[in-house]
């Protein structure tokens, strides 16, 4: 019920200060494990792409943003605490049992924002806790979220996501298929920014 109103509250304010934009919402699955994997630009995107999406989406955030207060609403907001600087094996695991649990998990596959702004370099397990669940992958574009940078008084952005992208049913999940899809993930993304 928060949840409920909570979006709504943060999908208005979104369209009346960001001018937001969103496409491609039938790109994602009504029902099972998905993954939306998005460019990073700004500490704005996960709250952006969770307004934009069709279904609740989960996401890891780093521990120091679970204070008393804001922690409360972060995890009403689907996101859960990671440590960062090492692999925190709890956050993937709460984060496998969310797909596995037909939830819709984001991450941002680069690992970190962009300091300049361009899609970098995906991390090399990436789509490892997609692969785990078999989830679809949902490739999206974040764009407008780092105005500050850009030097707009009054930013536009967008938000695109992508035709999904699947595990074969018949394939099993090795490092080699996660690595192939991380690339056809990259260049997803990469295909929507451009068409900004």
């Amino acid at each position: 019920m928060f949840y409920s109103f909570l979006k709504v509250v943060l999908y208005v304010l979104a369209k009346i200060i960001f001018r937001l934009e969103i496409s491609g919402t039938e790109n994602i699955p009504q029902n099972g494990p998905v993954v939306i994997a998005s460019n990073h630009l700004s500490l704005l995107d996960p709250p952006i792409i969770g307004v934009a999406a069709t279904r609740k989406i989960h996401f890891m955030a780093k521990q120091e943003l679970f204070v008393p207060v804001l922690g409360s609403i972060y995890r009403t907001l689907g996101a859960f605490p990671v440590r960062r600087g090492a692999a925190d094996r709890n956050a993937i695991k709460y984060g496998i049992d969310l797909l596995l649990a037909d939830k819709v998990l984001a991450i941002f596959p680069e690992g970190t924002r962009s300091k300049n702004g361009q899609l970098g370099k995906a991390e090399p397990g990436a789509l490892m806790m997609a692969g785990k669940a078999r989830a679809v992958i949902v490739p999206t574009a974040v764009s407008g979220t780092n105005w500050r940078s850009s030097g707009r008084i009054w930013p536009k952005v967008k938000v695109k996501f992508g035709k999904p992208i699947y595990f074969l049913e018949d394939e099993s999940v090795t490092k080699e298929v996660i690595i192939r899809m991380t690339d056809e993930l990259m260049n997803e993304i990469q295909a929507l920014l451009d068409k900004n």
